[in-house]
């Protein structure tokens, strides 16, 4: 019954720890190694016009959402003009206002984006109304009817048909049908507002979108126009030039139909030019900006909110649960003997400041020493406390003196002796001495010995920068070596080193068979 228990409980502090680990890693995007850096793309587009020496107002698109990417922060920058921000549902309009602009203004807006993927080829979205037939004149009327025609007996459906169409009106040469349509098309997004006028003639929903196509260090940038088409269901991106379904890389949707991007009124046309630059920022603290665009309250409460020196603190404290872990596994598993089970991770964590071969070697110096005068105690019949307090101090005098010998014989590791605890080689020392008068040198020195191995274990797990990492930015993740340690703590089974002990029994057994 009570492993059942232990084993219910192990599995419901697993799927906690886990599953906060993986909303943390799929849903706000903090990576899973301290190294990762993702780019970060800034977007200006800076807005210049002449006033009128009249109140002025400018409207101007913003990105509503971009497929493919997330908007970190956004800045308008305007020198006396106020600003707001409206959403129609499928554009975002920054609009500034000034109650009188003369000379030249100027404006800017700046977007800090992340891409999180590609932008998709197609997503689900409400299916739009049909559009009504348009009123052709002719013999354009014809001209469309007979392509539209020649475009269905090539097609399956929507999609094939945006693409047949588009390829056909790009194709060299044509009929004259198609020599019509095309005219005098002067831009490329004149003539993906006539495709999507000719869509309209085969009641499909279709619209112009305009987006950038991002790239470190371009000045003056432009829109450039797509289409997008809807099949009942989603909406599809295809290249209007060539018929190809889906964006090209690093492609940022700026705005959806063919409105004027920028609308002034007091002041003459507003020229817009985008600037467009990347850098490379750590994951976390990109993800740390997502979970609060997102509202996530969970990075709220992390780690990240404390002060950076109190962190610093939590980085090592969070890895002493690895290290009595480890230790656990090494007594009940492995067969380890040790002086008790905090004092392997309390060395352990010396060895962090003192490095692990320079931390062994004075600690097995000041412990030597320190036995040699514990047992001169011994002759003395001290009483407990007052001997366990002469042993501190003796520590205490033995650390001093091994710090100025080895800092006269140029040695600057015996420098870091001063960050051993003192309280924990005093209590090694009086424990090692009791175990050696009541069970002898050797079980004395095998748990001494055992206690080093365990602690320069436990130095090496908690001194692993990616478990350090781990533990900080998930330290549910303790939830799991909390589980992992009830296990563990209903462990009956044989420990390796009886099979070395019991060897010869082993041994004679096979040599029965």
């Amino acid at each position: 019954m009570k492993d059942l228990q232990v084993r219910t409980l192990a599995l419901v502090l697993s799927a906690i720890g886990l599953s906060l680990c993986l909303y943390k890693t799929t849903a706000l995007g903090l990576p899973l190694s301290p190294t990762e850096k993702t780019e970060v793309w800034t977007v200006e587009a800076r807005l210049s016009f002449k006033g009128k020496n009249t109140p002025a107002k400018v409207e101007f698109y913003i990105p509503r959402n971009p497929p493919g990417f997330a908007l970190l922060g956004e800045d308008f920058v305007s020198s006396n003009y106020g600003s707001s921000t409206e959403d129609n549902g499928e554009n975002r309009v920054s609009m500034w206002a000034v109650r009188k602009a003369s000379g030249q203004q100027v404006l800017y807006y700046r977007a800090l984006l992340h891409q999180e993927s590609e932008p998709p080829a197609a997503w689900t979205a409400p299916q739009p109304p049909y559009p009504d037939k348009p009123d052709y004149p002719e013999p354009y009327k014809s001209a469309v009817n007979s392509l539209l025609e020649a475009v269905r007996g090539h097609s399956a459906d929507i999609a094939s048909f945006t693409r047949e169409l588009i390829k056909t009106l790009n194709g060299v040469g044509g009929d004259e049908s198609v020599q019509l349509i095309r005219g005098t098309t002067e831009s490329k997004d004149e003539f993906v507002a006539k495709i999507v006028d000719i869509l309209a003639g085969a009641r499909i929903p279709a619209r112009i979108v305009y987006g950038l196509k991002l790239s470190d260090g371009v000045r003056e940038a432009s829109l450039q126009p797509w289409l997008e088409v809807h099949d009942e269901n989603q909406w599809m991106a295809f290249d209007p030039m060539t018929g190809k379904l889906g964006y090209p890389a690093h492609f940022l949707v700026w705005r959806v139909g063919n409105d004027p991007l920028v609308r002034v009124k007091g002041g003459e046309p507003a020229v817009v030019d985008f600037s467009i630059a990347s850098d490379i920022r750590a994951v976390v603290s990109v993800a740390e900006t997502r979970a609060r665009l997102k509202g996530s309250r969970i990075l709220e409460y992390s780690l990240f909110g404390l002060p950076i020196g109190t962190q610093n603190v939590y980085k090592i404290l969070l890895t002493i649960p690895l290290g009595a872990f480890l230790v656990v596994f090494m007594r009940n598993v492995i067969g380890f003997h040790t002086f008790g089970t905090f004092m392997p991770v309390l060395i352990a964590l010396a060895f962090r400041e003192t490095q692990l071969v320079s931390g062994l070697v004075l600690f097995s110096l000041i412990v030597a020493l320190g036995l040699s005068i514990r047992f001169y105690f011994e002759t003395l019949h001290l009483l407990a406390v007052p001997r366990v307090a002469a042993v501190l101090i003796i520590v205490v005098i033995l650390m001093a003196a091994v710090t100025l010998l080895t800092h006269k014989l140029g040695f600057q590791g015996g420098l870091s002796v001063a960050l051993f605890p003192m309280v924990v080689l005093a209590m090694t020392i009086e424990r090692m001495s009791v175990v050696w008068e009541e069970n002898g040198a050797r079980d004395a020195l095998q748990q001494g010995a055992g206690s080093l191995v365990v602690a320069s274990l436990a130095y090496v797990l908690m001194s692993t920068k990616q478990l350090t990492y781990l533990l900080f930015v998930f330290p549910e993740l303790l939830l799991v070596v909390l589980a992992a340690t009830l296990l563990l703590g209903r462990y009956t089974g044989y420990r390796l080193s009886e099979f070395w002990r019991f060897r010869a029994v082993l041994f004679a057994d096979r040599r029965l068979r």
